[in-house]
């Protein structure tokens, strides 16, 4: 198992990264915010040496609209690797199972040499989903012991904690598979 974060502008630009592998970081919400720590945090990470990833968070509405404006602001590498955050809003509300599928596929063809990954919680993966569409990998959250969520569906990357930041693990064997799969060249 790796070891990784996620961040947003609530964490520090310049976190720690010692034993880490991977760092996720907040680019977008929805159709009118950009992190405004995404480019110092992102050069962490890539000073790092860490695989990088960006995640959008998602709302219902202009799927099209929202997925263009992710790629806009997410910066793009090839080899780094793409996230839709599914989960609900601050309004209460959450993008429905087509709106998520749909946002999936149109990142993955606006950026093909990136993969394009599902972030979701347990209970929305168990209870709201309704099509397992996670693109090209399953990134949960369920918040019990590093690397044993508690789903049956094959997942990569596993979230396990909040306290006192996201943690994350990687289900790849070593830092060169997760950089070579995120590289598609698998």
């Amino acid at each position: 198992m790796l070891h990784g974060i996620d961040v947003s502008a609530y964490q520090s630009s310049a976190y720690d990264t010692d034993g880490l592998s991977f760092v996720f970081i907040k680019a977008t919400e929805g159709r009118s915010y950009v992190n405004p720590k995404l480019a110092a945090q992102t050069k962490t990470g890539r000073d790092a040496g860490l695989v990088v990833g960006f995640y959008h968070f998602l709302w219902p509405g202009d799927l099209t609209a929202q997925a263009e404006y992710f790629v806009r602001h997410a910066p793009e590498r090839a080899g780094e690797i793409l996230a839709v955050d599914w989960e609900t809003t601050g309004d209460g509300t959450h993008a429905s199972n087509a709106e998520k599928d749909s946002f999936i596929r149109k990142v993955k063809a606006l950026r093909p040499d990136n993969r394009v990954i599902l972030y979701s919680n347990r209970d929305y993966w168990l209870t709201v989903d309704t099509t397992s569409y996670a693109g090209d990998g399953l990134w949960i959250a369920d918040y019990v012991s590093a690397g044993h969520p508690r789903i049956r569906a094959d997942w990569l990357f596993h979230q396990y904690t909040s306290d006192p930041h996201d943690k994350n693990v990687a289900d790849f064997a070593d830092r060169a598979a997760l950089r070579a799969w995120a590289a598609k060249d698998d």
